[in-house]
């Protein structure tokens, strides 16, 4: 039985318990909940299209765009992945109106467990978004600062202590050990309290702001088994995958030890179908 067919996006997710997915298929959402333990095929049709602009193209570049909009556009430059060389204040951003409201507004810098202990960021908007897609268990805002440029360097700072980026195949390989959130934060905020101090004097004092109070928030994903040795599939390589749902975890749709990160393929045009 066909359950949709569209362009792939990321997975919508609500805070729930467990989380709760949808897939993005088009104008279109298939609610992925009822669906697991359910046999699914996706068929990748051979059609992409660019997120942004619309127009077909052979290949996605930057997760869903066609060349010409990942090389214009302000939301594909390098100073995303690396927030810390943002040159807006250069006057070199592509898109400065954009930035107004994706990068020169509030972030946060907090600490999650997903794969272990490890430290990112986000605009304040995107939690707890941001967690589920990472597929963390546990998550704590740290820092509140003013832009993203100043979370970067935050991150950083940090990074210096504990990790910055998830090994997929540990947060996929089950529930991380719980860990003292809490008490790391403390420990990272007196180890870099120095370089904090400095970026306060070099961004202004309101512009790096401390979250004491902030509360640990617990996440459960909608997972009967997870794989033991998680194997990433490709829509490029793959075509035409066929198994059952057994769970979904961050951006992941697993299935036995197989495993796909749907956001790597936003803008593949799919064919979903239920085969029992």
């Amino acid at each position: 039985m066909e359950l949709g067919t569209g362009p792939l996006d990321k997975l919508r997710t609500e805070l729930s318990a467990p989380v709760s997915y949808a897939l993005p298929l088009g104008d279109a959402q298939l609610p992925l909940g009822p669906l697991i333990g359910t046999v699914l095929r996706l068929e990748f049709t051979g059609t992409i299209t660019c997120c942004h602009c619309g127009r077909r193209s052979k290949s996605s570049f930057g997760q869903g765009y066609c060349y010409p909009c990942f090389k214009r556009l302000a939301q594909c430059d390098g100073c995303i992945v690396k927030p810390e060389t943002c040159h807006f204040h250069l006057g070199t951003c592509r898109e400065p109106e954009w930035a107004e409201g994706a990068c020169m507004v509030p972030h946060i810098v907090y600490l999650a467990n997903s794969s272990g202990l490890k430290v990112g960021i986000t605009r304040a908007t995107q939690i707890p978004t941001r967690w589920i897609d990472q597929g963390a268990t546990q998550a704590l805002p740290v820092l509140r600062v003013a832009t993203r440029r100043v979370s970067g360097l935050a991150e950083v700072l940090f990074g210096q202590s504990v990790a910055d980026k998830t090994n997929w195949r540990l947060m996929l390989s089950g529930t991380a050990t719980e860990i003292d959130l809490h008490a790391e934060a403390a420990k990272l905020l007196e180890t870099h309290r120095a370089a904090l101090e400095d970026l306060r004097l070099q961004f202004g004092h309101s512009s790096v702001e401390a979250l004491p109070e902030a509360g640990i928030t617990c996440i459960d994903y909608p997972v009967q088994a997870y794989p033991s040795k998680p194997q990433s599939l490709n829509l490029d390589k793959t075509p035409l995958i066929e198994g059952r749902l057994t769970g979904i975890k961050g951006q992941y749709l697993i299935f036995g030890n197989q495993v796909l990160n749907v956001r790597n393929f936003t803008s593949y045009h799919v064919r979903v179908s239920a085969v029992g």
